[in-house]
């Protein structure tokens, strides 16, 4: 039997299976896609909105010579933590299921790459799954042709072409400003009067300066209803319509955590379905040795848990867990 199991490898699974270490307790991650997956799928050339004071986990310094660290020097931290504490992660292994068994333990089912399925034991399980395999849809005509993504990784396939970008947050933001630089003809469609007041604001005076030179549109107050083979149809507040031309379509609406497998596993769902209830205090959901850790304990907006605030998630398990086992 597993004397824990977590379940996503993000910082908040990492930093969960760090504190347990700390209370003698090897517990085993199982993720379902790499290491801190969430932001490997991030834009290449991200750079966080946190210093990287806010996103150590385990005691160890997140040394870079930026004031907000990049993408890429994240994923070469978390590796670099998870070798430090020799955490035994199982990577492209997906957990089906959890089950509460009679006594107390649970089943954890899960299947890896190859299709071979594993079945483990545990008294303790901390779900600290992420939330990048689930945009948020528009649910309008379109949205599933091949030219639209839900993701923007980098600017370069884009150069020269028309985009429409759907959204207003620091995601559009960041992408229309790439996209600019490589030649894009980009149009930023939000549903928004005005500018995000949370958009960078290091990022916000360039975004700025795009706007009145005209080097990038923005169409306030409004959203795309439509999408169709090389064009866009965009309502605004009045109710009229303009359709204008569109190579590819970026909606970066934001994403959500996947709240199956906690509705699966027992753990009882605000009104809305869209937040799991726990206690704060210990993390502990309704089903006892189930614990949520990360953004999967947010509501609807996924940024209501950061890695900043989600990273402490682990220390607050362990502590509970400490308490019943000796």
């Amino acid at each position: 039997m597993e004397q824990a199991i977590i379940i996503g490898a993000g910082p908040c699974g990492l930093s969960a299976a760090i504190e347990l270490q700390r209370i003698g307790i090897d517990p085993l991650i199982i993720e379902k896609n790499c290491i801190v997956h969430s932001i490997y799928r991030y834009p290449t050339h991200l750079q966080f909105f946190s210093t990287p004071e806010l996103l150590e986990i385990g005691g160890i310094p997140f040394a870079t010579p930026n004031d907000k660290p990049y993408r890429h020097e994240a994923l070469v931290y978390y590796r670099k933590v998870a070798e430090h504490y020799k955490l035994r992660i199982r990577a492209y292994e997906e957990v089906l299921s959890v089950q509460k068994e009679a006594d107390g333990s649970f089943s954890v089912h899960s299947r890896t790459q190859n299709g071979a399925t594993s079945r483990r034991s545990t008294p303790h399980v901390i779900i600290a799954t992420g939330y990048f395999d689930h945009p948020n849809l528009l649910g309008i005509p379109g949205e599933s042709l091949s030219h639209v993504t839900h993701y923007f990784q980098e600017a370069h396939p884009y150069a020269g072409m028309n985009v429409t970008i759907i959204g207003g947050n620091n995601s559009a933001i960041d992408a229309a400003l790439e996209l600019q630089r490589v030649g894009a003809h980009v149009t930023v469609v939000y549903r928004g009067e005005q500018l995000s007041s949370s958009i960078k604001p290091w990022v916000r005076p360039l975004f700025e300066s795009m706007l009145s030179k005209q080097r990038i549109q923005m169409r306030f107050a409004s959203q795309v209803t439509r999408i169709e083979s090389g064009y866009v149809h965009i309502e605004d507040a009045a109710g009229d319509v303009d359709i204008i031309s569109a190579d590819f379509v970026l909606a970066l609406t934001g994403f959500r955590p996947d709240r199956n497998m906690l509705a699966d596993s027992g753990v009882q769902l605000q009104a809305d379905k869209e937040k799991p209830i726990y206690h704060p205090d210990t993390m502990e959901t309704n089903v006892p040795g189930l614990y949520v850790a990360g953004v999967i304990a947010s509501g609807r907006d996924a940024n209501e848990v950061f890695i900043e605030s989600g990273r402490h998630h682990g220390r607050i398990i362990a502590e509970q867990i400490a308490q019943r086992v000796t």
